[in-house]
């Protein structure tokens, strides 16, 4: 597979992040109970993936684990700062990992979404904030180019998007707008060849560093429309950063525009079809994005049955004592439970979209997938709250510190009910598909 001499290749000659940091006393608490086997024991193995895909998982695994050791994720955490790890945008680059689905002539993999899949979980068993900002990236934003863009978008974009010079992202939500997209307020006006665009999007994952972003605007009072706009486009200014509980180091903020103008050839997907634009890509992105709690889950139930098996009370390992066998087994189950729901969700979805291409082009529209995507984010976003903070109980006090990186995993995680979709939309859009295809008997 071309991931191995890929990732060999990149790793010996790109230097470690973890020189550049000053390495945290309390990582090394942490690290004691750091599961040394890069991605759980063999209990978790699945053994539905292809030799192919298998190989690609131990090899991110053996990049990351070089790249991102406890004391870099614990330091991130801490700082709240990704704007400094640029070079590791670019590695992740020099892998593949940016353009793991996006078309082999721009430079990507061209690859399923299995195995975009495969990569948001492992790097989020890692870190879930540079995770998070990779699913943005990834497939927010380089998938919806691959879709909806015109040939001169893709030939101007992907490629510096791909080989990680570039940082995407995508701009929906505002501060009054957040799922009900026809709400927004940010308008744009034609004018000539351009485009005037006002207004400002919040809670925008890497708007704060972002090179290039995605921009949903009204263009009528029924009508939304698609745009890229480049982070030096006169009249668009980043705002506030936001500081939130988790996922710190994935970059999340405000983006203002006043009277930006941007050229009419930067509107993706045609005009007034802002809503397909953004409907193309959801299946894809609740898909992607539902691979990251289930890392978060696997690195709880790393964290905790590593430390299960070392702390001791009342002469013997707290992992002996039933209570906790319990505990342990519950979060086992939900885990490979998940695991395995996601894995054939997105193995059936490649199967259909290949049977959907055209001379080898993918024909757009997935919503024989939509209830099932949607149903697979809600699982795995609740799950993931659920085994994260099993595993903070199981580290007790020390779980509680800073010290450990169980804090960590519980206010991430949480995330994942809120963003991308709250839980309630979530349910919502899943009732919806259930009236629709029984009403229709």
């Amino acid at each position: 597979m071309a991931f191995r001499s890929i990732i060999i290749n990149a790793s010996s000659r790109l230097p470690s992040l973890s020189g550049q940091l000053t390495v945290r006393a309390s990582g090394d608490a942490a690290a004691r109970y750091m599961s040394t086997n890069g991605g759980g024991s063999n209990l978790f193995y699945e053994h539905s993936l292809t030799k192919d895909q298998t190989e690609l998982c131990d090899l991110v695994h053996s990049f990351l684990k070089r790249e991102l050791p406890p004391t870099v994720t614990a330091q991130i955490d801490k700082e709240d700062n990704f704007a400094s790890f640029r070079d590791l945008w670019k590695k992740l680059g020099s892998i593949g990992l940016h353009g793991i689905t996006a078309p082999k002539q721009y430079g990507g993999l061209e690859l399923g979404f299995l195995e975009h899949c495969l990569a948001m979980e492992v790097m989020s068993q890692y870190s879930g904030s540079i995770a998070l900002s990779y699913g943005a990236h990834s497939n927010l934003n380089i998938n919806q180019i691959s879709l909806n863009g015109t040939d001169k978008q893709k030939e101007t974009y992907l490629p510096k998007l791909i080989d990680g010079s570039y940082i995407g992202a995508l701009a929906m939500s505002e501060p009054n707008s957040g799922s009900d997209v026809t709400s927004m307020r940010t308008t744009a006006e034609k004018k000539g060849d351009y485009y005037v665009l006002n207004g400002s999007k919040f809670w925008i994952t890497n708007g704060p560093i972002a090179d290039v972003v995605l921009v949903y605007a009204k263009t009528s009072n029924k009508d939304i429309t698609a745009f890229l706009v480049e982070k030096d486009t006169p009249g668009f200014t980043m705002g506030k950063k936001l500081h939130k509980m988790g996922m710190r180091g994935s970059p999340t903020g405000e983006l203002i525009f006043e009277d930006c103008i941007v050229p009419e050839t930067n509107i993706v997907g045609g005009l007034h079809q802002g809503v397909y634009v953004l409907m193309s890509g959801l299946d894809y992105e609740r898909l992607v994005l539902a691979a990251g709690p289930l890392g978060l889950m696997q690195r709880a139930c790393d964290l905790s049955f590593d430390y299960a098996h070392q702390r001791q009370q009342f002469g013997q390992h707290i992992g002996k004592f039933q209570l906790l066998q319990g505990m342990m087994a519950d979060m086992y189950t939900e885990t490979m439970f998940c695991r395995s729901t996601l894995y054939t969700t997105a193995r059936n979805l490649d199967v259909h979209l290949a049977s959907k291409k055209v001379n080898g082009h993918c024909i757009k529209g997935t919503s024989e997938f939509t209830a099932k995507c949607a149903a697979i984010i809600l699982k795995l976003a609740e799950s993931g709250t659920t085994v994260t903070d099993n595993a903070l109980q199981i580290l007790g006090g020390n779980g509680y510190t800073e010290d450990y990186e169980a804090s960590r995993l519980v206010r991430d995680a949480r995330l994942y009910r809120i963003g991308a979709g709250t839980s309630e939309i979530r349910r919502w859009l899943i009732g919806r598909e259930i009236n629709k295809a029984y009403s229709s008997q």
